[in-house]
């Protein structure tokens, strides 16, 4: 590791820590200048692609889940840690299928559960948005099934 203040390639690690899930946290002293600096190490990931309805392809951007599943849950009792959960397990369950291309209908299929579980209004936001209603029917039909289940 290059010291951040000297350019020396000489120094120690002095303290080491699960930053995170994914990340550990080094804290590191330069032999030459005897200054203290910390470093993030991580596991890169592969790259996960996202084949979109419309035959495009993009990276798989967490970010962009999040925003899309905090606009459904807006003004509704979720904390962003909820949200924030929901995308970790998202991304994980992903990731642990072992396959780099998903499709973003795939990626609906695995939020809609988790929202309908945490809260109906959010889950139905988000869903009109996902399945592309559109009519006030469809909408209907999707609440129709939401009070159905909650029957049960």
């Amino acid at each position: 590791m290059v010291c951040p203040m000297c350019a020396s390639c000489d120094t120690k690690v002095v303290d080491k820590r699960e930053a995170d899930a994914v990340s550990t946290r080094r804290r590191r002293e330069c032999l030459g200048c005897h200054q203290r600096f910390t470093t993030y190490e991580r596991v890169e990931q592969m790259d996960l692609m996202v084949a979109k309805h419309d035959g495009r392809r993009e990276s798989f951007n967490p970010d962009k889940l999040r925003t899309g599943i905090t606009l459904a849950a807006a003004k509704r009792p979720v904390t962003s840690a909820q949200v924030d959960q929901i995308v970790q397990e998202v991304e994980a369950e992903l990731r642990s299928a072992k396959t780099r291309e998903v499709k973003a209908h795939d990626i609906g299929e695995l939020v809609m559960p988790r929202l309908k579980q945490l809260d109906h209004v959010a889950y139905i936001r988000f869903a009109s948005v996902y399945r592309d209603f559109t009519d006030v029917r469809s909408f209907q039909s999707e609440v129709k099934e939401l009070l159905h289940d909650g029957k049960k």
